[in-house]
């Protein structure tokens, strides 16, 4: 975790259920990163900080080293948001400022090359996004949704690195946390929902967790 108000969401509900272990890394506290060894997965959460603001947080070098090691070390990752954009830069790909910020519930759509990593899936749905970085394609690694703002919004890399830029995780209390420590990016425009627009959209949530539940269905029996 970069920032306390994004937290894992509905993926902490999977974790419990299954009862598996779950340990935290927070950065924005005192820490220590566990040994690759001692973990199976790693999921890397969001945060308002960019990629290339190394200057601005040094612990961004060294979790960059901790994401490429657990890579070539064959785990499972999942990266949501400033995490997706974390892996496919440490993959190689050039990550920048979008060409428009993309906050609030806007549809993205499968892409051609979408691997049915969610099953009985349509083809275009809404989701919570809250970033206004973007990254190209890594190498090797294949696109599977896009919106009309935002080409690559999640990829699969050799089947068990996952990066989405949109948050299938977001609860009605992590929305809120989001909405709460962010309300000075919500300037009205056609891809930035104000307040009170996101808020009042909480019907979208639990199709989201769903689809967030059969992903990491989807990654725990490859």
């Amino acid at each position: 975790m970069h920032v306390p108000f994004e937290g894992l969401g509905c993926i902490e509900n999977w974790i419990s259920k299954h009862n598996y272990t779950l340990s935290y890394t927070r950065f924005y506290e005192k820490y220590t990163l566990p040994k690759i060894t001692d973990i199976d997965w790693l999921i890397v959460m969001g945060g308002p900080m960019g990629v290339y603001d190394d200057n601005r947080y040094a612990w961004l070098a060294e979790e960059k080293k901790f994401i490429s090691e657990a890579i070539h070390s064959g785990k499972t990752i999942i990266g949501i948001c400033l995490g997706s954009q974390l892996i496919a830069e440490v993959l190689g790909a050039k990550v920048y400022p979008n060409k428009q910020k993309e906050i609030g519930w806007f549809d993205i759509e499968q892409t051609d090359n979408n691997q049915s990593i969610i099953t009985g899936i349509e083809n275009r749905f809404p989701v919570f996004h809250w970033h206004g970085d973007t990254f190209d394609l890594p190498d090797g690694s294949i696109n599977l949704f896009q919106s009309a703002v935002t080409k690559n919004q999640a990829f699969l890399y050799k089947g068990n690195v996952l990066g989405l830029q949109f948050h299938f995780e977001v609860t009605i209390e992590s929305m809120n946390e989001m909405v709460g420590n962010g309300k000075e990016e919500l300037i009205k425009c056609k891809t930035v929902q104000s307040a009170e627009e996101i808020i009042h959209q909480t019907a979208y949530i639990e199709p989201n967790n769903q689809k967030m539940f059969s992903i990491l269905d989807y990654l725990e029996r490859i």
